[in-house]
Protein backbone atom coordinates (compact mmCIF):
# COMPACT_ATOMS: atom_id res chain seq x y z
CA UNK A 1 0.00 0.00 0.00
CA UNK A 2 1.86 3.46 -0.81
CA UNK A 3 0.85 5.51 2.18
CA UNK A 4 1.81 8.81 0.40
CA UNK A 5 4.50 11.33 -0.75
CA UNK A 6 7.72 11.39 2.17
CA UNK A 7 10.60 12.89 0.21
CA UNK A 8 12.22 14.75 -2.70
CA UNK A 9 15.53 14.57 -3.28
CA UNK A 10 17.42 17.31 -5.30
CA UNK A 11 21.32 16.41 -6.73
CA UNK A 12 23.52 19.00 -6.12
CA UNK A 13 27.25 19.58 -7.45
CA UNK A 14 28.28 21.55 -4.09
CA UNK A 15 27.34 19.64 -0.65
CA UNK A 16 28.13 22.24 1.45
CA UNK A 17 26.85 24.81 -0.52
CA UNK A 18 23.47 23.57 -0.97
CA UNK A 19 23.14 22.48 2.72
CA UNK A 20 23.71 25.90 3.95
CA UNK A 21 21.74 27.53 1.42
CA UNK A 22 18.71 25.17 2.09
CA UNK A 23 19.80 25.80 5.57
CA UNK A 24 18.59 29.31 5.62
CA UNK A 25 15.85 29.00 3.18
CA UNK A 26 14.20 26.20 5.69
CA UNK A 27 15.84 27.96 9.09
CA UNK A 28 16.14 24.68 10.01
CA UNK A 29 19.67 22.10 9.90
CA UNK A 30 19.31 19.05 8.77
CA UNK A 31 18.85 15.88 10.86
CA UNK A 32 21.16 14.08 8.63
CA UNK A 33 24.37 15.22 7.26
CA UNK A 34 26.73 12.25 5.20
CA UNK A 35 28.63 13.28 2.34
CA UNK A 36 26.30 10.91 0.83
CA UNK A 37 23.39 12.17 1.66
CA UNK A 38 21.77 15.39 3.88
CA UNK A 39 18.12 15.60 4.91
CA UNK A 40 16.01 17.65 6.26
CA UNK A 41 12.71 17.24 8.02
CA UNK A 42 10.29 20.21 6.70
CA UNK A 43 7.05 19.92 8.06
CA UNK A 44 6.92 16.61 8.78
CA UNK A 45 7.88 15.86 5.13
CA UNK A 46 11.50 14.94 4.09
CA UNK A 47 13.91 17.45 1.73
CA UNK A 48 17.11 15.22 0.83
CA UNK A 49 20.45 16.17 -0.85
CA UNK A 50 22.36 14.05 -3.16
CA UNK A 51 25.75 14.45 -4.90
CA UNK A 52 24.89 14.96 -8.77
CA UNK A 53 25.19 17.15 -11.44
CA UNK A 54 21.19 19.11 -11.08
CA UNK A 55 18.70 17.76 -13.56
CA UNK A 56 20.79 14.18 -13.96
CA UNK A 57 18.56 12.29 -12.76
CA UNK A 58 16.78 15.10 -11.77
CA UNK A 59 14.06 15.55 -8.65
CA UNK A 60 12.80 12.19 -7.53
CA UNK A 61 10.02 11.82 -5.93
CA UNK A 62 9.60 9.14 -2.90
CA UNK A 63 6.07 7.66 -2.11
CA UNK A 64 6.18 5.72 1.29
CA UNK A 65 5.53 2.62 1.46
CA UNK A 66 5.40 0.08 4.77
CA UNK A 67 6.90 -3.12 2.70
CA UNK A 68 9.36 -1.78 0.22
CA UNK A 69 10.12 -5.14 -0.96
CA UNK A 70 6.20 -6.05 -1.44
CA UNK A 71 5.03 -2.92 -2.72
CA UNK A 72 8.24 -2.85 -5.62
CA UNK A 73 7.94 -6.45 -6.56
CA UNK A 74 3.70 -5.27 -7.09
CA UNK A 75 4.55 -2.51 -9.02
CA UNK A 76 6.90 -4.54 -11.65
CA UNK A 77 4.32 -6.82 -11.74
CA UNK A 78 2.36 -4.00 -13.32
CA UNK A 79 5.13 -3.02 -15.95
CA UNK A 80 7.66 -0.64 -13.89
CA UNK A 81 11.57 -1.79 -13.62
CA UNK A 82 14.05 -2.18 -11.44
CA UNK A 83 16.18 1.54 -11.88
CA UNK A 84 18.30 1.04 -8.12
CA UNK A 85 17.98 -1.52 -6.46
CA UNK A 86 16.60 -1.62 -2.96
CA UNK A 87 19.18 -0.49 -0.22
CA UNK A 88 19.54 0.59 3.34
CA UNK A 89 20.47 4.13 3.14
CA UNK A 90 21.26 4.41 6.96
CA UNK A 91 19.46 4.05 10.35
CA UNK A 92 16.74 1.62 8.42
CA UNK A 93 15.86 3.67 5.84
CA UNK A 94 15.43 2.03 2.68
CA UNK A 95 15.02 3.18 -1.13
CA UNK A 96 14.64 1.85 -4.37
CA UNK A 97 13.77 3.49 -7.23
CA UNK A 98 11.91 2.36 -10.20
CA UNK A 99 11.38 3.08 -14.25
CA UNK A 100 7.39 3.02 -15.06
CA UNK A 101 6.75 2.31 -18.59
CA UNK A 102 6.63 5.83 -19.99
CA UNK A 103 10.86 6.41 -18.88
CA UNK A 104 9.70 8.43 -15.32
CA UNK A 105 11.64 7.50 -12.07
CA UNK A 106 9.20 6.39 -9.40
CA UNK A 107 10.90 5.86 -5.76
CA UNK A 108 9.71 4.62 -2.91
CA UNK A 109 10.40 4.62 0.70
CA UNK A 110 9.96 2.73 3.70
CA UNK A 111 11.16 4.97 7.05
CA UNK A 112 10.84 3.54 10.06
CA UNK A 113 11.15 7.19 11.52
CA UNK A 114 8.39 8.58 9.85
CA UNK A 115 5.55 9.79 11.73
CA UNK A 116 2.82 11.06 9.47
CA UNK A 117 1.16 12.69 13.12
CA UNK A 118 3.72 15.21 12.74
CA UNK A 119 2.40 16.21 9.57
CA UNK A 120 1.08 19.69 9.75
Amino acid sequence: MINGMRTVCYPVKDMDAAKAWFTEVFRTAPYFDQPFYIGFEIGGFELGLHPGEPGMPGCVAYWGVDDIEAEADRITGLGASIDSAIQDVGDGIKVVELKDPFGNTLGLIYNPHFDLKKVR
